[in-house]
This record gives C-alpha cells, structure tokens and sequence, in this order.
C-alpha cells in the first residue's frame, strides 16, 4: 500500500462532516491538506482545529468558472476528495421541483464539474461520496438515492476515462454528522436510536468510519471505479 505522506490532498468539503473528518485523517497520516467549501469562516475554523499545517481554499463547486480557475491555477493534486453536498429531503410529490434540481446540481454536477476540470497527477485519485440509498431505496428519499445512483455510475465510467488515475466511491450509510442539526433535537435523537436499532452493528454511522473508508481507497493501488458500502448493514436489512 502506499502512503500519503508528502502528498497534497484536497478535501472539497473539509470544513465540516464527513469532509473534515476525511480532512483529518489524512493530516494525521502526513498529506499536505488543502480544505475547500464555501465559507472562509468555517474553513478556517476547521483548519485551526485540525492543525497540520492544513490550508484553506474557498470554493463554490455549483460555479463552473470558479471551479475551472480553481483548477487552473494550482499544481495538479495526488488525492481529491468531493464531499460537499446539499440535497433536499422529501418525496417526490411533495418536493418542488427546483429543490430537486438544487439538489441534483449540488451533489452530482457538483462532482462531475469537479473532476472535468481537476488536475491529478498520473496515479493521483479522485474519490466521490454517494450513499447507500442507491441499493436500498426509500419511499422518502427517492430523488437523493438517484442522485447517488448516478455518481456510482460517473465513478465507472471515468475510471476507465481518467486511468491510470484511480476514480472511486464511498457509499455511507446513516451518518451522525451537524448536517442531523436542522432537525429539532428530540427527532434527531429517535432517528439515530432507531437505526441504531435496526443495524447489525447496532449503532449508526460516524464521520470517521467514512474517512478509514477513503484512507483505503487513497492508498489501495489496485482499487479503482469500486464503491465502498459502509453503512452498518443497512443495504442487506
């Protein structure tokens, strides 16, 4: 296996999450981390907190020109990461459709713009989030499980298009992440309780179950258009 020591890894989506937690793991194992999102605050915030020396980049993913000047201004990277997402939750019927394609814009063309302008280095990686929900549907959940079916499939195809760079996924189940806290807290506990309930692991997903998963993939030289399920069992119950 390789090692990420000395490589530059950038985590779009590093100041909060399942992003810094990725952030933060590969700090720890001696990558040089660039953190990107939206807001210079918090991703200050979070590179403080992480140390490392970890470098912060504001970042708009849903601007293309941002994303392509972004780009075109930096050395090419050993390690993406794309985890920054916001997608709306309902049923088809019930969502507008402008929140469904906010949704869609921001978690798969998000990516896809990502890496139609990102520059890796010959056996460099990319690595995309999906989610389990592209296995096992949810009558609530309709448009976010299409959503990650749809990036499951971006990741095949331009594993065979980018080779020899390394084109993975990860697919997390229920993760208890701040993204849970627009939820008011008494629901946001009898969620977590009642998946934990239902898992054979018997507890829900955390932020850095993720990031052993993304580890893996950015050090697994024969591993490329795979996608990870960790998601406690949730995909076979």
């Amino acid at each position: 296996m390789a090692s990420l020591t000395n490589t530059q890894v950038l985590v779009i989506g590093g100041s909060s999450g399942i992003g810094y937690a990725v952030a933060r793991r590969s700090a720890e194992a001696g990558a040089a981390v660039t953190i990107a999102s939206r807001s210079a605050d918090k991703l200050q915030a979070a590179a403080d907190e992480i140390g490392h020396g970890v470098t912060t980049a504001p970042l708009d993913t849903g601007d293309n020109q941002a994303v392509e000047r972004f780009f075109a201004e930096r050395s090419a990277w050993d390690h993406i990461i794309v985890s920054s997402a916001a997608t709306a939750r309902g049923g088809m019927r019930t969502m507008s459709l402008d929140d469904a394609y906010r949704s869609m814009d921001s978690k798969f063309w998000g990516s896809y713009r990502t890496a139609r302008a990102a520059r890796l280095t010959e056996h460099g990686t990319l690595t995309l989030v999906s989610g389990y929900l592209s296995e096992r549907p949810s009558a609530g959940a309709t448009l976010q499980g299409a959503i990650n079916a749809a990036i499951e499939g971006l990741v095949r195809g331009l594993a065979l298009e980018l080779a020899p760079v390394r084109v993975n996924a990860v697919s997390p189940g229920l993760i208890d992440t701040a993204l849970w806290n627009e939820m008011a807290a008494p629901s946001r506990r009898e969620l977590m309780t009642q998946t934990a309930d239902s898992l054979p692991v018997g507890r829900v997903g955390r932020a850095g179950d993720i990031a052993n998963a993304v580890h893996y993939l950015m050090i697994t030289g024969f591993a490329t258009g795979s996608v990870v399920r960790v998601d406690g069992g949730g995909a076979i119950v």
